[in-house]
């Protein structure tokens, strides 16, 4: 099981707790599983939803700038993996 990078984290909001992250490779949808990696960061989970501009979105792909809620904190520069599916 490889993961595949596909983006970096922009920024964090503490209040909500939702990660910018911009998507540099791959596709990324609703219900995959996400594993976010930095110097203090290193976590697995599922993507309950994404949203860009404020608005729902089921999936992005490279070049996209994405917010997720995370249930941890992250920082700039963490890299996010997506896991494959078995």
């Amino acid at each position: 099981m490889v993961e595949e990078k596909i983006g970096i984290v922009e920024h964090f909001f503490t209040n909500i707790n939702v990660a910018a992250i911009k998507i540099t490779d791959g596709e990324l949808k609703v219900g995959d599983t996400i594993h976010i990696v930095g110097a203090t960061t290193d976590f697995t989970q599922k993507v309950e939803s994404m949203q860009i501009n404020k608005q729902p979105v089921q999936s992005v792909k490279p070049g996209d700038e994405v917010g997720i809620k995370v249930k941890d904190r992250v920082r700039e520069k963490d890299i996010v993996y997506k896991i494959p599916e078995e």
